[in-house]
């Protein structure tokens, strides 16, 4: 090349593409859509915490066994017994199916009879009709019942 020859500065096309790099795209693309929505939905899914009424609960309790998993029920009336421990209660489901509850901790404020709960635990084994609980859940907190001291009610009709 001489110095007086014109440069060429004239655009160069790109190679086209071949149709196996454009697939190898969508592919990875493909991949990691369905890696992320398998994470969330393992996520999700992994933090939802359901329970069982006690009525479930007695119809597959070999299934259950002594697994945690969260119970839900009526605290019959007067069956509450505090003790240095917690509470000792029983609780029943729709069709009149009961559980005594042998609570382990302090029983929330607006803990009462009559009135639905869940509760946090075990059977003590998978044919057993006692549930040992470390925690007792009341829909509202004492901070709540402190601000609107009326308005929550009891299915017994009480106020707290």
């Amino acid at each position: 090349m001489t110095l007086t020859e014109p440069i060429d500065v004239s655009p160069i096309e790109p190679p086209a593409a071949s149709g196996r790099s454009r697939r190898r795209s969508w592919l990875v693309v493909g991949v990691l859509v369905v890696a992320v929505g398998a994470l969330l939905a393992q996520g999700l899914l992994s933090n939802l915490n359901y329970f069982e009424t006690v009525d479930q609960a007695f119809g597959h309790r070999s299934t259950l066994g002594t697994h945690d998993f969260r119970l839900e029920g009526l605290v019959t009336k007067g069956t509450i017994v505090r003790t240095i421990r917690g509470a000792d209660f029983t609780m029943q489901g729709s069709h009149h199916r009961s559980v005594l509850v042998i609570e382990i901790g302090q029983p929330p404020q607006l803990f009462q009879s009559d009135i639905p709960v869940v509760v946090d635990g075990h059977f003590t084994s998978s044919t057993s009709a006692t549930f040992v609980a470390h925690q007792i859940i009341v829909k509202h907190t004492s901070n709540y019942v402190e601000q609107h001291p009326r308005r929550v009610k009891a299915p017994n009709g009480s106020t707290r």
